[in-house]
């Protein structure tokens, strides 16, 4: 009898006894619910966050278009070749100014000639390309001895030409000493080479080598008029930029 009472209080709280044969259940130590707790919830906003970003920049990542960019400098009277663009990627905040510039997408048309330099790097705009008569320039080849013309000369670069020679006899005059002619400007200014072939290419047997200038059509006539004052003119190339 005193076991069977010692087994019941091991059971009941501290302080009751309870009767004879009856059975006290263990006390459970009450919990939270867990949809209750703070951790649960800090966990669905993370997840939320995370979908929230993870869809804008998808949606970013879609909105980008590619453009044709130059590789290297164009300058004005140039013909755009595809050797001459790269693909850049480019989201634009404004879709509708898409339209200014050459999208991979479309066909690229074919005799694009500058009409404005374009830098290298700087999306293609349609307003820069026009067709060859609209940029009003014709190609000028000019012959120059190599080391007259800086090694980085190629195409795309704006060059200006000067003409350093003595003049000729009908340049002079008829009587007294030859003058010291003054300091003239040069005889083409910020025009674009269109072309510089490798003198293996050109004018081998002479020495010298080719440029195509692209030059502006009224100063064509004035250019050749001043080489024409000179027994054997010889030109000197200055780049600029």
């Amino acid at each position: 009898m005193v076991r069977n009472l010692g087994e019941a209080t091991a059971t009941a709280p501290v302080g009751v006894v309870p009767p004879p044969g009856v059975d006290v259940p263990s006390a459970v130590r009450g919990h939270r619910s867990g949809w209750r707790d703070p951790r649960l919830w800090v966990g669905v906003v993370l997840v939320a966050v995370s979908v929230v970003v993870g869809s804008r920049t998808l949606a970013a990542a879609d909105d980008t278009v590619q453009v044709w960019a130059a590789a290297a400098d164009l300058g004005v009277g140039q013909r755009v070749e595809a050797e001459d663009l790269v693909v850049q990627w480019v989201r634009f905040a404004d879709r509708s100014a898409l339209a200014g510039y050459f999208a991979v997408a479309d066909r690229l048309p074919p005799d694009l000639e500058l009409v404005r330099a374009v830098g290298a790097g700087e999306l293609l705009p349609r307003r820069a390309v026009g067709e060859p008569d609209q940029s009003g320039r014709v190609e000028v080849p000019v012959a120059v001895e190599p080391e007259l013309i800086p090694p980085s000369i190629q195409p795309g670069a704006v060059v200006d030409v000067y003409v350093v020679a003595p003049l000729g006899a009908a340049a002079a005059p008829a009587q007294g000493p030859t003058p010291v002619p003054a300091p003239e400007g040069p005889a083409l200014a910020e025009v674009t080479v269109v072309d510089a072939p490798e003198l293996a290419s050109s004018f081998g047997t002479s020495g010298k080598r080719q440029l195509v200038l692209a030059v502006p059509a009224e100063d064509v006539a004035a250019f050749f008029a001043r080489l024409a004052r000179y027994d054997a003119p010889s030109l000197t190339i200055v780049r600029r930029g």
